[in-house]
């Protein structure tokens, strides 16, 4: 028997960026290519599906009501009740080559929001900030931002870029948002594109944080999360039914639930058949519960 349940909601063609929201005791995700928004409440079961004329990458709650969306052609503010968007910023690139990707709010409440260069050829893509009304780019000479996490005591804070299989950690000063002492935090091999996908043990896509400091990061095409210490140190792999995990999040009422977006896009007949959870949001039950979601502002 399996030790994940999926929620009873449409698999997504791409899922990401899932967070728990302990106001509505709802799961929010956005699915990226089917250019949708997805909530599914606890107490009810309920689901409920926005679309967009773009893809929403990624979200996050907001203080005082709504969410931010960080979206193809910038952030915008997003009301859940009426469905209706304002513009924020506009994206700070080439719509044609890039878009936004992974973002969460940091714990003081600014928007951290990584972008990517979609023909994956040269590292143009960065990080950006948003905070006081102001976008700003923080870092770059990436590919495929993803995996934004902070450490408990919000000091330092954990950035990754999916294309070189390297995730990086700063030093952070929660007074000003600043980033300094870059370094590497870990690195996996990259793929031998001469032997069977099998072997591979994924690429570092989305992550989370629990409340000991474990850095719990999906690894895309390798079939699980891998646990790394707060020193990046390699702790222990966790299988997954499905061969591409894109993001965990820790919620319910004690934090004790991981919920995991997947992917099914692009995948293979053959897989999809073995694997009927592909795209689907799993669960999974743990001991160390999670940090809180931070809500921007």
């Amino acid at each position: 028997m399996s030790l994940f349940e999926a929620l009873p909601c449409p698999a997504s063609q791409l899922g990401e960026s899932p967070f728990w929201h302990p106001d509505e005791g709802a799961l929010y995700w956005c699915d990226i290519p089917g250019r949708a928004l997805h909530r599914w409440v606890q107490a009810s079961g309920g689901h409920q599906q926005w679309g967009f004329d773009t893809e929403p990458a990624s979200c996050a709650p907001l203080v005082g009501g709504g969410l931010i969306l960080a979206m193809r052609d910038g952030l915008w503010r997003f009301d859940t009740s009426s469905g209706k968007r304002h513009n924020l910023a506009d994206a700070p690139y080439d719509t044609a080559l890039l878009r936004f990707n992974d973002g969460k709010a940091d714990p003081q409440g600014r928007f951290w929001v990584g972008s990517m260069y979609e023909p994956r050829t040269q590292p143009a893509a960065a990080l950006y900030r948003w905070a006081d009304g102001q976008l700003d780019r923080m870092a770059g000479d990436i590919t495929l931002s993803n995996g934004l996490a902070w450490s408990p005591d919000g000091r330092t804070m954990l950035w990754t870029d999916t294309t070189t299989h390297r995730i990086h950690a700063f030093d952070f000063d929660p007074a000003s948002g600043s980033l300094s002492n870059q370094r590497s935090f870990h690195s996996f091999p990259a793929r031998d594109t001469t032997q069977p996908l099998d072997p591979y043990a994924g690429r570092p896509d989305g992550a989370a944080v629990d409340s000991a400091g474990t850095y719990w990061v999906a690894m895309y095409e390798g079939q699980r999360l891998v646990r790394l210490a707060p020193d990046g140190t390699r702790l222990a792999d966790l299988p997954l039914p499905v061969r591409c995990a894109t993001m965990p999040c820790f919620g319910g009422a004690d934090l004790r639930t991981l919920f995991i977006t997947t992917a099914r896009i692009n995948r293979p007949e053959a897989e999809l058949a073995e694997q009927p959870l592909a795209g689907h949001v799993l669960m999974l039950r743990v001991d160390v519960p999670g940090l809180p979601v931070n809500f921007a502002r």
